[in-house]
């Protein structure tokens, strides 16, 4: 099965919830999931599936515990050919910059050669009081390959 690594940025938690059922899941179904809260690019293997999945913070920002991340995927701005990824983007509809920080992160990986699989899921607060029910529903419907 499947190695995965699973990056996320949390503010309030809900993030790291729908992070942990993911894995619940993933691991479940043979897969085995790294579960990173203070990601640097050194941890992110090519050969390995990543899923980022960010909460978005003030005008669009990152969250604190993926900024360094980030930030060294922009200013080292790697080769990505070869990773394969989803995205998971959430935020709050009423705000200007809805989602604005997993849209960031999947054009840099998007500019840096990485493959996304799936379009990316974005969760409006407004809209899901269970985010991690809706996020199993969206991994139901693509499969991973090693």
């Amino acid at each position: 099965m499947a190695q995965i690594d699973i990056v996320v940025g949390s503010v309030y938690g809900a993030a790291m919830l729908v992070a942990e059922t993911l894995a619940d899941e993933l691991e479940r179904k043979g897969h085995h999931c790294t579960l990173y809260e203070e990601a640097r690019l050194a941890d992110i293997d090519p050969s390995r599936f990543l899923l980022l999945i960010s909460a978005t913070t003030g005008q669009g920002d990152i969250p604190p515990n993926l900024q360094p991340f980030a930030t060294e995927l922009a200013d080292q701005g790697p080769w990505l050919k070869g990773l394969r990824y989803a995205l998971i983007a959430m935020g709050d509809s009423s705000y200007t910059h809805f989602c604005g920080a997993g849209r960031h992160l999947d054009g840099l990986l998007q500019e840096l050669g990485a493959t996304r699989v799936i379009p990316p899921l974005e969760l409006d607060a407004t809209l899901h009081d269970e985010p991690e029910r809706v996020a199993l529903d969206w991994l139901q419907n693509w499969d991973i390959q090693p």
